[in-house]
């Protein structure tokens, strides 16, 4: 399957890599393909939880921060660490079609 995913080291997720056109894959490496990226897709979620966590963290340390500077990579990690969160979400849901064709 590594030929069909590439690792996002941003999103901390394998996540498609199609080369060709859906169809032209076999019916076979289709579901194979479904296959994987329902157990990828299964577990975004705890890398949400994990991120969210991080957020938390990040979070109290910035309530007890008097440097300014400091406050500010505080703020500026927690906002990348939500836009992860929302990309990783966005995989989640637009991929929700695919994997309910597969249950199908």
């Amino acid at each position: 399957m590594k030929e069909h995913f590439s690792y996002d080291q941003r999103l901390g997720i394998s996540i498609p890599n199609l080369e060709i056109e859906w169809a032209q894959y076999s019916e076979e490496t289709q579901q194979a393909i479904l296959f994987h990226w329902e157990k990828i897709r299964g577990s975004i979620p705890d890398r949400i939880a994990e991120l969210e966590s991080t957020i938390n963290q990040k979070q109290a340390q910035l309530s007890n921060e008097s440097n300014f500077k400091k406050s500010c990579e505080l703020n500026s990690e927690i906002a990348e660490l939500a836009s992860i969160i929302n990309d990783l979400w966005l995989w989640y849901r637009a991929n929700q079609t695919v994997s309910e064709k597969m249950h199908n």
